[in-house]
């Protein structure tokens, strides 16, 4: 019989899955086994801190450690961080920590196998064909940028052909390329062909020329024949959990694989997947991007992160975590507050269950996981158990597509952030801005109105001041960027965080 293990193969010290083969079977044999899984987002509240999280990957790792101490089969799904964000020291490892971390945290941080480097060789290459075009006349400009694991300010702008024409380029940091879109949200590699196709890789008189135009696909596509496939390191309590993707939640898309999530979902009866940054940032996308129009799960409960420091302890910021909860409420999501303490700590459970109770939240998960793990959750998941074995699975939601830029922004902003339609901004060339991406799309034969809308934007604010009364806070649109080939269109609001720099450790 053929199950997943014809699928696998070592890949150093973890496994590698050929999801894309996996799903295939699957979809060519009906009565093969498989599982239904429930999907559980992982999110959190928005930091204080743009380059600190709030404990999410902790809390996921200790999550399916207890439901699998439970005795329901619960694997988890987590997005590969880039080199130059947590190996270089801005942010932590993205694999835990404590007695709940993952097994070869250091191949977390180094580059897992290689998925990252394989992105950024495609796309650098892909701009190389892109270069090479504009000497042979075939581009004007060169729309796609190169891609760097290192953040460099120096690289933001630059320019090619010295001497023949100066055509202007920038580079950014992997994880933000449009390549990883397509990985992320592709699920065959006839799919990633495609959508390879279809990007734009610059214009020529004005009009949109897209790569397959004068490209071999092939020589993409097998650079990415690894990347592809996703990676299963474990637990240090044996729970399992595939690592696959990583685009940035604050300016690009925030999820992990959609085909990681499918392949898991058929194999555990629940799937733990965690949404980059707070709610408004990695959960918004996975909501309103993954599901409403690329076909994902539509999560059977979600778990909202914090700090107790970061919950109460800025009354101007107060306000965005019994946001975030009641948001997800209020889309029939089963929400759960979690309360992830540090050392000292322990004395507040009292009073954190008590303000919790005040602002009508279902009883709270609270634990020190770094320090306990899964144990300490083990006796607190009763009603979060019977929400999720009792609760039917969810609908499909209905999608954006057709809806005009500036009406998908404004509902973005009032039903993500909180801030009504009369109060999106404008900012001064925004309008322009449109109109070019407009035109562009019309000359590539593609309705911008059908890309789906990605906010770009600082992870660490949901308006353009969220210390601001209720009446008086607002978002500022800015620029339009289109991403034909994974079918995106990002949109820059409030401060926009695009290019972030390593400590110094």
């Amino acid at each position: 019989m053929t199950t997943i293990e014809d699928f696998t193969s070592q890949y150093g010290l973890v496994q590698k899955i050929d999801a894309f083969g996996y799903m295939k079977y699957l979809a060519e044999n009906p009565d093969a086994p498989r599982k239904h899984g429930k999907v559980i987002l992982v999110t959190a509240d928005t930091p204080l801190k743009a380059s600190r999280g709030e404990g999410k990957t902790t809390t996921t790792i200790a999550l399916i450690d207890a439901l699998n101490k439970r005795g329901i089969d619960a694997a988890a799904v987590l997005r590969q961080p880039s080199m130059g964000i947590t190996a270089a020291g801005s942010k932590g490892g993205a694999s835990g920590g404590g007695k709940a971390s993952l097994t070869h945290p250091e191949l977390i941080d180094w580059g897992l196998c290689g998925e990252m480097g394989a992105i950024e060789a495609a796309q650098n290459l892909l701009v190389s064909f892109a270069e090479k075009a504009v000497d042979e006349g075939k581009l004007d400009t060169i729309l796609v940028p190169r891609v760097s694991e290192v953040p460099s300010r120096s690289l933001r702008s630059i320019a090619v052909d010295y001497g023949k024409g100066n055509v202007a380029e920038k580079t950014v940091l992997t994880p933000t390329s449009e390549l990883m879109q397509i990985v992320v949200l592709s699920r065959s590699m006839d799919e990633i062909a495609e959508r390879v196709s279809k990007m734009i890789a610059g214009t020529k008189d004005g009009q949109a020329v897209t790569f397959g135009e004068f490209v071999d696909l092939w020589r993409i596509t097998g650079i990415l024949a690894d990347a592809v496939k996703p990676a299963k390191t474990e637990t240090v309590n044996g729970s399992p959990v595939y690592v696959h993707g990583g685009p940035f939640a604050n300016v690009s898309i925030g999820i992990p694989t959609l085909v990681s999530v499918e392949m898991a979902c058929a194999l555990h009866d629940v799937v733990v997947v965690e949404a980059g940054y707070g709610t408004d940032a990695g959960a918004q996308k996975w909501l309103d991007i993954a599901c409403r129009e690329f076909g994902a799960q539509w999560p059977s409960a979600a778990i909202v992160v914090t700090r107790a420091s970061t919950w109460r302890d800025d009354p101007e910021l107060a306000w965005r975590y019994p946001f975030h909860v009641q948001r997800l409420e209020n889309l029939d999501i089963p929400t759960f507050p979690f309360i992830n303490l540090w050392e000292g700590e322990d004395d507040q459970v009292p009073s954190l269950k008590a303000t919790a109770d005040e602002l009508g939240f279902r009883t709270p998960i609270i634990g020190n996981l770094f320090r306990d793990g899964g144990e300490a959750l083990v006796p607190q998941l009763d009603g979060f158990v019977d929400a999720l074995e009792n609760g039917s699975m969810p609908a499909e939601p209905h999608s954006h597509k057709g809806m005009a830029l500036t009406e998908n922004a404004k509902w973005v902003a009032e039903n993500a952030y909180g801030v009504p339609a009369d109060r999106v901004i404008y900012k001064p060339g925004f309008t322009e801005s449109a109109a070019e991406a407009m035109e562009l799309c019309q000359s590539a034969g593609i309705s911008l109105y059908d890309l789906a809308f990605v906010a770009v934007k600082s992870p660490a604010t949901m308006t353009d001041n969220d210390r601001a009364p209720e009446a008086e806070r607002t978002v500022t649109l800015k620029k339009v960027e289109v991403h034909a080939g994974a079918g995106l269109v990002h949109v820059n609001l409030t401060t926009s965080l695009t290019t972030p720099m390593p400590k110094i450790v």
